[in-house]
């Protein structure tokens, strides 16, 4: 089924990358659907992938519950979990990653309720990058929890997923926050949910492991800001505030801590409150513009 076939009733919902800060997203999902904002379109990028297709499945307060419950699993299931020599040796294994990727398949598997993105109640896509093409590649049929696997494939941490005869990894190494795939679509109004990264200033790197992440932000940062600016003038966009704590998020990039889950239930109440702040303004500033 060709995806432009289903209309797209209400806003588009862009979901971005961040690792462990995506239960900020959760927060701002609770927070749109409390504002009573529910999507017509779903777009996620690694993370965002996962939390977006909850959210495609059930658009309602029930898929925030469903993604507590994930994102607790998260931590205790052993995703990104085992002792120094467990992760060595898969590494000695492997030669690509750390992790096996059997721990989130089933944690997605238990939590995803359709096997088909075409089964989601809303329509949905999700980016991940093609090592044979060298390009995005964007899901928007077939197998669900094989998609956002693909779409969240940490280089170095978990392996590329085999699809259709190509190699896929995560899709922020492409399109971290696909503003511009929202558009193309034919969405008119956009809520953007992301991680902080984007509300703080980078600084330069001071030890050589930051090298390399604050490369990739600036490279994530430009596209998102370069879509920001071709932004079509019928087109409104809302980028939602995580609340995120000022040490958290920033020039460090201490956020690609993959293991830091332990703050899921702190972040998720932060960005709900900062959200549901932003959202009750916004509201109350097109009600004035109608009267």
């Amino acid at each position: 089924m060709d995806f432009r076939a289903r209309e797209i009733r209400g806003p588009a919902f862009v979901l971005g990358g961040g690792g462990a800060l995506g239960a900020y997203e959760v927060g701002m999902l609770k927070a749109l659907f409390a504002a009573g904002i529910r999507p017509g379109l779903v777009l996620g990028t690694s993370v965002g992938a996962i939390n977006g297709a909850a959210v495609a499945a059930d658009p309602s307060q029930t898929s925030v519950s469903r993604l507590i419950d994930l994102w607790t699993g998260l931590g205790r299931a052993g995703v990104f979990a085992g002792s120094l020599m467990g992760r060595l040796s898969t590494a000695v294994r492997s030669r690509t990653h750390l992790y096996t990727p059997a721990p989130l398949l089933d944690l997605l598997r238990d939590h995803l309720p359709v096997t088909l993105i075409e089964e989601l109640a809303v329509p949905f896509q999700c980016v991940a990058a093609s090592i044979e093409h060298a390009a995005e590649h964007w899901f928007d049929s077939g197998p669900l929890v094989e998609a956002v696997l693909a779409s969240s494939a940490v280089p170095g941490l978990l392996p590329p997923v085999g699809l259709g005869g190509e190699h896929f990894v995560d899709g922020g190494l492409v399109n971290s926050i696909p503003v511009g795939r929202a558009v193309a679509l034919g969405a008119r109004e956009i809520y953007v949910l992301q991680v902080g990264r984007i509300e703080r200033p980078l600084t330069p790197p001071k030890l050589p492991w930051e090298v390399a992440t604050v490369a990739f932000e600036i490279a994530r940062r430009h596209r998102f800001a370069r879509d920001m600016a071709d932004l079509p003038s019928h087109v409104t966009v809302h980028v939602l505030p995580s609340g995120a704590a000022s040490g958290e998020v920033g020039g460090t990039l201490g956020q690609l801590r993959h293991r830091t889950f332990g703050q899921t239930t702190q972040r998720i109440e932060r960005a709900y409150a900062a959200s549901s702040d932003y959202l009750a303004a916004a509201l109350d500033t097109a009600d004035g513009g109608r009267k």
